[in-house]
């Protein structure tokens, strides 16, 4: 059995971004440890920056989609990026920006990207079992989020902005709530 949700992510009022129509994640969590992300950006692709393969660090800097994945009650979280070049990264946190990426292969994410002159899909696989032990049946929080290059600058997107300044990493961000798997 799969829970399944379809988000829209908000464009933060710091930036501005007329090439990106919308951005749409359709999210389902599945019986089988597996977290299922599907960004789907909805606008003028041509006009947005997408970076060739680097070394997979600080991908955020660039056209890039992310997931914040965190059990429910914890401070503890990890930061998932997926660029559409393929690439991808994934960082472990205690608390707050307090962490450090993860080089363990076992983190690998499956990503499939598909583009158009109008839209751009990201579906990601990030397999829950390979965080914890605890992460497949746990209640967890999901910060889901984007940042868009474009000769214009950068702009921010996610579930929600809690501060004045684009922060992804603040907990009350963190918006799409998951119940345990039984």
């Amino acid at each position: 059995m799969s829970i399944e949700h379809r988000m829209d992510l908000f464009r933060h009022s710091s930036s501005s971004a007329e090439m990106v129509r919308a951005i749409e994640v359709l999210v389902r969590r599945s019986s089988a440890d597996e977290l299922r992300l599907s960004f789907r950006l909805e606008g003028d692709i041509s006009r947005i920056l997408i970076r060739p393969p680097r070394d997979g660090t600080e991908l955020w800097r660039h056209t890039c989609f992310e997931a914040f994945v965190a059990r429910e009650g914890q401070q503890a979280y990890h930061e998932f990026n997926f660029a559409p070049s393929g690439e991808w990264t994934v960082y472990a946190f205690r608390s707050y920006r307090s962490g450090s990426i993860v080089t363990n292969e076992t983190m690998r994410p499956d990503i499939v990207i598909r583009s158009t002159d109008s839209r751009l899909e990201v579906d990601t696989v990030v397999h829950l079992d390979a965080l914890s032990a605890v992460h497949p049946r746990a209640a967890l929080r999901l910060g889901l989020s984007a940042i868009i290059e474009s000769s214009e600058g950068l702009s921010y997107w996610a579930l929600r902005h809690p501060a004045a300044k684009p922060d992804f990493h603040n907990a009350e961000g963190f918006a799409l709530r998951l119940g345990p798997h039984a």
